[in-house]
């Protein structure tokens, strides 16, 4: 049995100088900037946008997310509080699938890499999602991501955000280029406390 989100109510969230704020379309410029990084295109989006023509590519993108509110994903563009600036994208996906659970997952541009904005919006947007709905939240109990292996960054990230590894995927995560890869498992509960 599943408790399916229908949808979700765009939601904005701040903290320590970001604002996570659902995308528009005014973002497909620097989305489309972001595309050209290899690892955001080789983890993080997904077959039908490395498929789509270069040109096309951030259109893809961004029409999958704006979209995902409606259908119970909240996506959320990662920018500067103060100046507006992008810096990346973090997606709060699959809520209520399983019951009381959802998944996240997160990239951040090239320029906005070792600044601390994918830990503190990975840690703000768990906060939320794990929050009663009486507080605002979505009222979920497990939020869980995986990252290649490889990809030491997001383990740095998810461990900072208080997401405990759980163990090890094998094959779970495949590139574009058909090569697959083995994933950590991390997960951070509701009745999870600050380490």
């Amino acid at each position: 049995m599943t408790f399916a989100t229908p949808s979700l109510a765009p939601t904005t969230l701040s903290a320590k100088g970001l604002l996570l704020r659902p995308f528009r379309e005014s973002d497909e410029p620097a989305v489309a900037e972001a595309l050209r990084d290899a690892d955001i295109l080789r983890w993080a989006t997904g077959s039908a946008t490395v498929r789509a023509p270069v040109p096309e590519r951030a259109a893809v993108w961004l029409g999958l997310r704006m979209a995902g509110w409606a259908t119970g994903d909240a996506w959320f563009a990662i920018t500067d509080e103060a100046t507006g600036e992008f810096h990346g994208a973090l997606g709060v996906r699959e809520v209520n699938r399983l019951p009381d659970q959802a998944v996240v997952g997160y990239w951040v541009t090239p320029r906005s890499r070792g600044r601390g904005a994918a830990r503190t919006a990975l840690d703000t947007a768990a906060g939320w999602a794990l929050a009663a709905p009486g507080d605002g939240g979505l009222g979920v109990h497990r939020i869980s991501l995986d990252h290649a292996r490889s990809n030491v960054a997001s383990c740095r990230v998810a461990a900072a955000a208080g997401f405990r590894l759980e163990g090890v995927m094998r094959d779970f995560v495949k590139e574009p280029s058909g090569r697959r890869h083995d994933a950590h498992l991390h997960a951070r509960l509701a009745t999870d406390h600050p380490e």
